[in-house]
């Protein structure tokens, strides 16, 4: 056995074999391959081997393309059969708003380059005979769908990635994983041990196993899942191709033709979650105990939607575990607080998302960071808040919801509420409507007396547009108050803390009593934060403190590349996001709040914009910034969280008279529209560059470090961008965009939707999304497309609200 190796991958199944091939194919040859016992001995032998694009993700959507596309490619080096059936694809809609999902997801399509087609119940007859079109509306179709063998498809990635180098261990059970002080991992394994300079967690039903070794809880679940294979149907026998698959949402079954019978599956309501305390070691190429009463219900529906199967025999039950993480998404990336370990685990769709995890990893581990923004999988999007119960619930929510409609404003209740600040109770007493972030409950708006605390899903505007709009009118009008616990706070100090972040931040730091505006950039200069800085003077010890704030939901995924580049000493930062919250006043009013509660001056002259202050606050002392992404005149009020209650009470009595208003997310998404105002995720994210988004204007391109990313950022600005971040006024009806909506012009798509809404003080319906530069200019048409109806929109280059900036700095 070799005692050496540059990679380390744990697990054998289509995930692990295609990680192995990938980092081969793009040049690393000496990596090792652990597999407890033989090839898929895990989900991937009894997986039922669909693949398919459909994604609500669009980057997800493009690596499930990738993974589809790749299976030529492999057959060719490894000379091994994938058994690749190119069938086609039917998902049905049984509904509206099935119909208004398909519509957006095939918009998305549009400039994702992906050739689906809405269809209507007669040509899904032509396609699928066997289907039963009664209650059908349409469906979208997608020629890239299929099918494959599963056992073939993981012998074609090892057999190609050991043509390229890879060695592959089998019947190698690893016993332990330790790390070294060097960064290197000891394997200790049933043959013996290795030393590994990475370690990549490839352990699908066991990877929450192999994440205790290194002392790691990795947030999966196995669940049941069964399949039934049919015998011969004379209805398969005799059609003059292969039928395609077909997906009945409602009905929550999906369908594939096998050989001379038909595969049915399904995603029961009464699922099993298994193996809660562990999966054991010794679990392999067994199947689970049948459990049809589980599925009884479902296949009364395919018996309707399928008559054949009424009277077809049933030749296999095939009930399996398969991996899932809490939102149903791959576990990739480095795993945050270790070195050189990496995750690539819960890719439950292993023949659709298989190729697209292997080759993003490699990336990542090759090149330092992936080519494209994957955060919908990344192992970082989940924190330290993920107990096992959590997880538990909400893979099993996801399982049953794996074939229901994603609406845009849906918040799921599976483990809700479970994480809160201490203001929560009064919110409720306010009759809030909550969402969840990164496990924290946050307010998205307050319904009226005596209605419910619910927000319709749909596509369209909701119940909650009147009460949002209403709280909008009253920030701009008056004074509003909003939590501000869903912003990520770290506090950095130390003799090297300014050098640090003048490092790490693209922007200038700000000096002693201001705050500054930065990109964080990757090397390649992709954007991977916006922050504000501010400098909030020297503590006791003489030492400059600094505090940087960025979105809630990536707290782990910043905090990851913090430790990945700070020096060995000098430099303490702490993530203080849950002890150090409190409320953002907002409105022309917020100033006359503010002087009624400070002890000291709140004049513009005395607390400028983008200025900070140490302040008391009534009886709290407090940490005051002018700034508000309100775009009005505003104030964040930064407190210990014991004392969040009692600043609300002060800032609620004072502002009694003024009209004091609590707004939620809702109003504060569509208040930032007036001002062009992007959010993370939407505007900026890793797929997208300062110059291309506006946050170039935030660069300090001349400033004497080398900051990350400064090279890429400079090189940037020297050749333009080709697309840049536009404002849009939208004609619409009843529906405003989400995101990736495509935008026409000329009869073709040339841009897509990032974001968007209804500005309600301004009454506009807005967008914001990219456009090639020489299509931008003031009162520009375009069309855009919302779920499937070209809208007319007008290319807005002001701002709808204070464009001069009067209320805001004055």
């Amino acid at each position: 056995m070799k005692t050496h190796t540059q990679v380390a991958i744990i697990g054998g199944g289509v995930v692990g074999c295609s990680v192995l091939y990938h980092l081969t194919k793009l040049g690393w040859s000496d990596v090792t391959l652990i597999e407890r016992s033989e090839l898929t001995s895990g989900s991937t032998w009894h997986a039922a081997g669909g693949f398919h694009t459909l994604n609500a993700d669009t980057n997800m959507a493009a690596l499930q393309g990738y993974t589809i596309g790749l299976y030529k490619e492999l057959e060719e080096i490894s000379g091994q059969s994938c058994g690749l059936h190119h069938v086609g694809g039917i998902t049905l809609a049984g509904s509206p708003d099935r119909m208004d999902y398909l519509r957006a997801e095939r918009a998305k399509h549009r400039y994702m380059g992906l050739d689906t087609h809405l269809v209507t119940p007669e040509e899904i007859r032509e396609l699928s005979p066997i289907t039963n079109t009664d209650g059908v509306l349409g469906a979208l179709y997608d020629p890239l769908d299929g099918h494959l063998d599963p056992s073939g498809t993981t012998h074609a990635y090892a057999r190609a990635a050991k043509k390229q180098g890879a060695e592959i261990m089998l019947r190698n059970r690893v016993l332990e994983t330790k790390p070294n002080s060097n960064g290197n991992w000891e394997i200790i394994t049933e043959q013996g041990n290795l030393i590994a300079e990475h370690v990549v967690n490839a352990g699908g039903l066991w990877a929450r196993e192999v994440g205790e070794m290194a002392g790691v809880y990795l947030p999966l679940h196995p669940m049941e899942h069964q399949y039934l294979a049919t015998e011969k149907i004379d209805e398969v026998v005799n059609h003059p191709t292969e039928l395609p698959h077909v997906m009945d949402p409602e009905g929550e079954s999906y369908l594939r033709q096998e050989g001379q019978g038909l595969v049915i599956g399904f995603y029961e309501q009464q699922c099993i979650p298994w193996a809660v305390d562990g999966t054991p070691w010794d679990f392999g190429h067994e199947l689970l105990e049948d459990n049809l009463d589980r599925i009884g219900d479902a296949m009364a529906n395919a018996f309707e939607r399928y008559p054949v199967l009424a009277k077809a025999g049933i030749k296999q039950i095939i009930n399996g575990p398969f991996t899932f993480a809490p939102d149903g998404n791959p576990l990739v990336g480095p795993v945050p607080g270790l070195r050189n370990y990496w995750s690539a685990c819960g890719v439950m769709a292993g023949f659709s998302q298989g190729g697209g995890v292997g080759l993003i990893l490699a990336e990542w581990m090759i090149e330092g960071e992936p080519s494209r923004d994957v955060f919908a999988m990344d192992v970082s999007r989940f924190g330290d808040y993920c107990t096992k119960s959590y997880t538990r619930l909400k893979v099993t929510e996801n399982y049953q919801r794996r074939f229901s409609v994603s609406y845009p404003n849906e918040e799921l209740p599976a483990a809700r509420p479970f994480k809160t600040t201490p203001a929560y109770a009064i919110w409720q007493q306010r009759n809030a409507v909550f969402g969840s972030g990164y496990g924290m409950e946050q307010v998205n708006y307050f319904a009226p007396p005596g209605e419910q605390p619910y927000e319709n899903p749909t596509f369209r505007r909701s119940n909650a547009f009147a009460a949002v709009a209403q709280e909008c009118n009253a920030v701009r009008n008056g004074v509003g108050i909003n939590e501000i616990h869903n912003f990520s706070k770290f506090e950095v100090k130390g003799q090297g803390a300014q050098a640090w972040i003048d490092a790490i931040m693209a922007g200038r730091i700000p000096k002693p009593g201001r705050l500054t505006l930065a990109p964080m950039l990757s090397h390649r200069g992709r954007l991977i934060g916006d922050f504000t800085i501010s400098n909030l003077g020297e503590d006791e010890m003489g030492m400059e403190v600094f505090q940087m704030n960025a979105s809630y939901a990536a707290q782990s995924f910043h905090m990851r590349w913090f430790e990945q580049h700070l020096p060995e000493s000098g430099v303490d930062i702490r993530n203080i996001s849950q002890q150090r919250i409190g409320f953002q006043i907002a409105g022309p009013k917020s100033r006359e709040l503010l002087s009624r509660v400070a002890r000291g001056d709140v004049s513009t002259d005395a607390l400028p914009f983008l200025g900070v202050q140490h302040m008391q606050v009534g009886p709290c002392q407090a940490i005051v910034q002018r700034v508000s992404y309100t775009g009005d005149l505003g104030y964040e009020i930064y407190v210990p969280a014991s004392q969040q209650v009692g600043l609300y009470h002060i800032l609620s009595e004072a502002g009694r008279d003024l009209g004091l208003r609590p707004f939620g997310m809702r109003a504060m998404m569509s208040l930032r529209l007036e001002k062009s105002f992007g959010s993370w995720l939407r505007e900026y994210k890793p797929d997208y560059t300062p110059l291309e988004t506006g946050m170039d204007r935030f660069v300090a391109y001349n400033k004497q470090s080398d900051f990350i990313g400064k090279e890429a950022a400079l090189a940037e600005k020297n050749r333009g961008a080709s697309r840049k971040l536009c404002t849009f006024i939208v004609d619409a009806d009843d529906a405003d965009v989400v995101a990736d909506e495509p935008i026409w012009h000329d009869g073709k798509v040339v841009g897509f939707v990032t974001s968007g809404g209804y500005a309600h003080y301004s009454q506009n319906s807005v967008a914001i999304g990219f456009l090639p530069v020489e299509l931008i200019e003031q009162g520009r048409d375009v069309e855009i497309e919302i779920l499937g109806d070209r809208r007319h929109a007008t290319l807005f280059t002001g701002t709808l609200f204070d464009p001069d900036g009067k209320r805001m700095r004055g």
